[in-house]
């Protein structure tokens, strides 16, 4: 174990709304759903948007800076770690394989870091997994997430390399040893996607293997995978994601009432496997990141 634990709380996702009475849409609940998971113990807070009539995910730039501008009125310490990944997804059409189909979601890498560029928060996620994935295809090829990563880097923000299958970490090397991942970026690790990583102590071992020596990393499950993979990741000196992104129950049949529930529950873990959770000026450190 690490002699610290810092938390990721993801309080929204771009997943379809499960059923659950508090999911946070609208930004204002977006951002109060982040203060509380802060208070909770979260160090991180790891964020998308949504529409605020449909709750379908948003692109909209004025929806990243409301929720980033809501939860920095009343928190300037805890740590934002904002999505790059929407803008990657295509969908094949039925009639021509050749062409994309509805729900297909594809940008430009200036499209898709517009509110990176705009807000520049502390950190990023950047999905560098091409396969198949909910449905499609998610799509990071070698020249887009190159220009994204000089284009992160050049902003200030710290990446958080998003490691979806046993390829992306070859594709990390290549990315790192050309200069578009810094030396320092930490990595996260998915697992329990149908056709990626699967959510095994096997799995999250061979992924803290191919990374660099000594890189941060939080290793999590999604769906009914999150706590037990939470306990993985925390045994084997990684960190920990918790949020109603990757689920809203806290155990079968438990729904959490609101995503500091869920970071509750991933203290009270860290203190029963005899660990001790990192605050927030400790989770800069052990990242690199200045106030």
């Amino acid at each position: 174990m690490a002699d610290k634990t810092f938390i990721t709380c993801a309080v929204t996702g771009s997943s379809p709304i499960p059923n659950h009475p508090n999911f946070p849409f609208r930004p204002d609940h977006v951002a109060s759903e982040a203060l509380a998971a802060a208070e909770a113990g979260a160090a991180i807070i790891h964020l998308h948007v949504r529409d605020r009539e449909t709750g379908v995910p948003s692109q909209a730039l004025d929806d990243y800076r409301e929720v980033v501008g809501l939860i920095r009125a009343k928190n300037d310490a805890v740590i934002l770690n904002v999505t790059t990944g929407p803008g990657c997804t295509w969908m094949q059409s039925d009639e021509d394989p050749a062409v994309c189909g509805p729900g297909t979601l594809m940008f430009t890498a200036e499209r898709r870091l517009e509110h990176i560029l705009d807000l520049k928060p502390d950190m990023c996620t950047l999905d560098i997994c091409t396969m198949q994935l909910w449905g499609g295809v998610a799509i990071n090829l070698d020249p887009m997430i190159t220009r994204m990563g000089h284009m992160i880097q050049d902003a200030g923000v710290l990446p958080e390399i998003e490691c979806f299958e046993a390829g992306d970490f070859v594709f990390a090397d290549d990315l790192m040893a050309k200069g578009a991942i810094p030396k320092n970026a930490p990595f996260s690790f998915v697992l329990g996607t149908k056709y990626g990583l699967p959510a095994t102590p096997e799995a999250m071992i061979y992924s803290k293997n191919q990374i660099p020596r000594g890189a941060p990393w939080t290793g999590f499950g999604v769906s009914r995978h999150s706590f037990p993979m939470a306990a993985q990741a925390v045994l084997l000196g990684g960190n920990m994601r918790v949020g109603f992104e990757d689920t809203v129950y806290l155990r079968r049949g438990q729904q959490a009432a609101d995503n500091a529930d869920l970071v509750r529950w991933g203290v009270d873990l860290v203190d029963r496997l005899g660990g001790d959770i990192a605050s927030v000026e400790e989770t800069r450190a052990m990242l690199g990141l200045k106030h």
